[in-house]
């Protein structure tokens, strides 16, 4: 928790801390990443009743981290006031200073005394302080005003909540339909949203999936499904899939039609992890290692997928910790890189070839205006209408490319550009 208000990323500062207890059991390993994702998710919250609690703030950043986890537990956990406090009090008594203990204590029961005022002190202040009230920095909270002024609260609250367990069926072994039912006979409750998306109601750990291990089905979310459809592909073509790892898109476009396929990453570790997924999937592609700004091919692709890097804020219920550790400047960061790589990857596509740029943002800068850049500088691109035919879509918030977070996907943005 501490490491990451410093500016750590969560995937890395939890298994490093979580490796100090080597002998704890997986129920207190998912306990203690279920207390750092809640607390990020709502630490401008959090921290707002933390500040009004304090008569300035702790030096101490151990135990402000436990004060705040805390906090959280006794706003947003199941587990009583009582427990909450008192292995707050116990955690404090290994801290030092020795007082630590005492701090704790008193401060979390001075929270309970007092929770309802200082709710309504916090509440009163939603003009002058709605990082407390939503959970995001003040810059992202006026540049969402701004982007989306009718839906701006809306795509602020669904990124504050868990983010659904969506499962990718492989086509090429059973339909989604056939699938929920499978499901229903081992007591498991999904629903289906899409052509190959289904919901589980509760998630269960990937190992517990049924059919996973065969390559039956994938994790991936809904609207990161729509990429492979979207390609307008046909059998024997080839294509380019970009940035791809971990694999979700490369995986699902070879279960929907026989392609030649370049999967290119410039990681090493996560191009691993998208054989990984191929191999439990039989299936095959030629794996690159290369910088998709700079990277070159022996020959045009008929279409590529660009799923560039980006800041990744329309996923943010997924990844807590971008929230707080993105500041305005990345977008720039983002975009001039996007830009690079658009403008490769542009050269490596055939005449009449169709290109699928994508992003997991929510922010315009890295999306349509990054596309209406791009158009003014290439005059052989052209940007297609984005169709959707299946009417198991008619749940998709698409607006101008752009998915709306919501209960049922991520924001993302799509933009299909054809080399005229």
């Amino acid at each position: 928790m501490s490491q990451v208000l410093s500016g750590r990323n969560l995937t890395l500062a939890l298994p490093d801390a979580l490796s100090s207890y080597p002998n704890s059991t997986p129920q207190q390993r998912g306990a203690a990443a279920d207390l750092s994702y809640g607390t990020l998710r709502f630490y401008g919250e959090v921290n707002a009743y933390l500040v009004k609690l304090l008569e300035k703030p702790l030096s101490n950043e151990h135990i402000t981290a436990l004060l705040l986890v805390a906090i959280y537990q006794l706003l947003h956990d199941k587990a009583d006031d009582f427990t909450v406090v008192n292995q707050a009090v116990e955690a404090a008594s290994y801290a030092k200073p020795r007082w630590s203990k005492s701090l704790v204590n008193g401060v979390l029961r001075n929270f309970l005394r007092q929770k309802l005022v200082l709710s309504q002190q916090i509440q009163a202040d939603t003009k002058t302080n709605e990082v407390a009230i939503y959970s995001y920095q003040s810059w992202w909270i006026n540049k969402l005003k701004i982007q989306y002024p009718q839906t701006w609260q809306s795509i602020l609250t669904t990124g504050n909540t868990h983010p659904p367990m969506t499962l990718r069926v492989n086509a090429q072994k059973t339909s989604a339909k056939e699938y929920v039912q499978l499901l229903a006979r081992q007591d498991i409750a999904a629903s289906q949203v899409g052509e190959y998306a289904v919901i589980l109601e509760q998630p269960i750990p990937v190992e517990k999936i049924p059919g996973f291990a065969d390559g039956v089905v994938s994790v991936q979310d809904y609207g990161a499904q729509l990429a492979a459809g979207l390609l307008d592909l046909k059998a024997g073509m080839t294509v380019l899939d970009a940035c791809c790892a971990p694999g979700g898109k490369t995986g699902h476009i070879l279960e929907l039609t026989d392609v030649k396929l370049t999967a290119l990453d410039n990681d090493a570790s996560r191009l691993n992890r998208v054989e990984s997924n191929l191999n439990r999937l039989n299936l095959d592609a030629d794996l690159q290692l290369g910088d998709a700004a700079i990277w070159q091919a022996n020959q045009p692709f008929e279409r590529i997928v660009a799923d560039v890097p980006c800041t990744a804020s329309g996923i943010v219920r997924r990844h807590v910790d971008i929230k707080w550790l993105r500041r305005e400047r990345d977008i720039v960061t983002f975009t001039q890189q996007q830009s690079l790589i658009l403008a490769n990857l542009w050269q490596l596509l055939a005449k009449g070839g169709k290109l699928l740029y994508v992003t997991c943002s929510i922010f315009n800068e890295e999306n349509q205006q990054q596309i209406d850049h791009f158009l003014l500088k290439n005059h052989d691109a052209t940007q297609l209408p984005l169709t959707l035919t299946n009417e198991n879509h008619q749940n998709i918030q698409l607006e101008h490319g752009q998915l709306i977070p919501n209960r049922q996907h991520d924001g993302l943005f799509y933009a299909l550009l054809q080399k005229t």
